[in-house]
């Protein structure tokens, strides 16, 4: 049978407290003190009241909301970046309305249109290359905005991430330094970042004199371990078998070049060196381990999360651009490497 709605006065009979009290205990929680706050929150879950967070936007011009869109929900990457997130937003008494723009910058300008409906008192999203009707609905919406992952030459508001295009050429010419000259790249999705580590990638080759157009191997289709093994039986094919090393746009790629290596027994680093990106937790466990480089995923989370909560409390940010760095995991995949 359905009844009408619970409202926050009826919370407010149950716990015995005023209609005021309850809307601080779910708004301004820091501001009432333990025993009232769990009199309240004892009531809610009694009744199943569900805030009105609408109705407590436009009474307080506050929606405790943090809206985040990011490419996939299916890739780890993003993964470790929303743990990030959620564990200081959600303390900090906020909720994270996320949405999934499937690496379309069409339907990230669609969510964008979305979550900012909700009035979010900030925007977290992946990248740059936004379109321009998204750009202006950011830039209009005057709330604090991180673009998250990369950093950018033009940030809309604040920029939390990394270099990818250094990344890839200090990764590139360690392993050109150390003999693997007939390096060869895969890459799949070549989103943005995708796209900078391949402008690293022939960077470095160029400037080491060794770079060539037909080692280079590249789709647009989605990543995955078996997309690698089929990227990398065509550079082997492409290249006549003359390269001994390929770089691989993330570990995904990379994993699958090494499976496709075993089955065509090729030895890895002996024949073959691989070297992957993003150093996901699967990396160190193969055989042998792969190289990578290391992406501090989750604190990049934590980072643009502290910063659009300081933000909203107005406080001046010294930095509205962070790099967070990144590491070089040098493993057994390019044995030769080690120095």
């Amino acid at each position: 049978m359905i009844t009408r709605r619970v409202t926050l006065s009826d919370v407010a009979k149950l716990a015995c407290v005023s209609a005021i009290t309850v809307s601080r205990v779910i708004n301004q929680p820091e501001k009432v003190s333990g025993p009232v706050k769990e009199k309240v929150h004892s009531a809610i879950e009694k009744l199943g009241y569900i805030p009105n967070r609408s109705a407590s936007a436009l009474a307080s011009a506050r929606s405790g909301v943090i809206g985040v869109i990011i490419p996939s929900l299916s890739n780890n990457v993003f993964i470790e970046v929303l743990r990030g997130i959620y564990e200081i937003a959600g303390p900090a008494g906020y909720q994270v309305l996320m949405a999934d723009s499937h690496y379309s910058h069409l339907e990230e300008e669609s969510m964008v249109r979305t979550l900012l409906g909700q009035s979010p008192e900030a925007m977290i999203i992946t990248g740059g290359g936004q379109t321009e009707y998204t750009n202006n609905m950011l830039r209009s919406a005057g709330i604090p905005v991180v673009q998250l992952m990369e950093i950018l030459d033009e940030p809309i508001d604040m920029n939390v991430g990394i270099s990818h295009r250094q990344a890839a050429y200090d990764v590139v010419s360690r392993l050109v330094a150390s003999g693997y000259k007939k390096l060869g790249f895969v890459g799949a999705r070549m989103d943005p970042r995708a796209q900078q580590r391949l402008k690293g990638y022939r960077k470095a080759m160029e400037s080491a004199g060794v770079y060539r157009g037909d080692w280079v191997i590249t789709t647009p289709k989605p990543s995955s371990i078996a997309m690698g093994a089929e990227l990398f039986t065509s550079l082997m094919a492409k290249s006549a078998g003359e390269c001994n090393a390929v770089f691989c746009v993330n570990d995904d790629l990379a994993m699958g070049a090494l499976f496709e290596c075993q089955r065509m027994q090729l030895a890895v680093p002996e024949s073959m060196a691989i070297c992957g990106f993003n150093d996901t937790e699967a990396s160190a466990l193969m055989n042998p381990p792969l190289t990578s480089v290391n992406v501090p995923r989750y604190d990049m989370g934590v980072k643009a999360t502290e910063m659009v909560l300081r933000a909203i409390k107005g406080e001046a940010l010294d930095n509205k651009v962070v790099d967070c760095g990144y590491q070089i995991k040098i493993r057994e995949s390019t044995q030769r490497a080690i120095y």
